[in-house]
């Protein structure tokens, strides 16, 4: 991401503290993940709600910098799974394990998604776009 302009130099008060942001929505975002993948365990839709709008409200607050891009990553995470499972509901009315494995295959998906974000942001390495 070369195009990207650091505006938050690393080490600085600004960086460290979206980089906090990030870890916790990265955080919240893990729980509803890896709740979809394993039986039995269901986190709140609430978790993932309340990560899209720190990321909505705090994504200004990262213009111009290489943790933009993790803004960006989350919340196309969750605008492409929310579609993803809204666009397979016909597969649970219709077939029941159609729609299970789709929604267990979009969960994987978004875990994925999550822990490669998560292991960038650590290493302060932007987002692909």
């Amino acid at each position: 991401m070369n195009e990207i302009i650091e505006t938050a130099v690393p080490g600085t008060q600004r960086d460290e503290s979206l980089r906090t942001i990030g870890h916790i929505s990265y955080a919240l975002h893990a729980v509803v993940a890896v709740g979809a993948v394993l039986p039995g365990f269901q986190p709140s839709i609430l978790l993932l709600i309340a990560a899209f709008i720190l990321d909505m409200v705090k994504k200004g607050d990262a213009q111009g910098t290489w943790q933009e891009s993790h803004f960006n990553w989350r919340i196309r995470s969750v605008i492409w799974a929310g579609i993803l499972y809204v666009v397979t509901i016909p597969l649970w009315v219709l077939f029941v394990l159609p729609g299970w494995v789709a929604w267990a295959a979009i969960s994987i998906w978004f875990l994925y998604r999550v822990v490669r974000g998560w292991l960038a942001l650590s290493d302060r390495r932007a987002m692909p776009l």
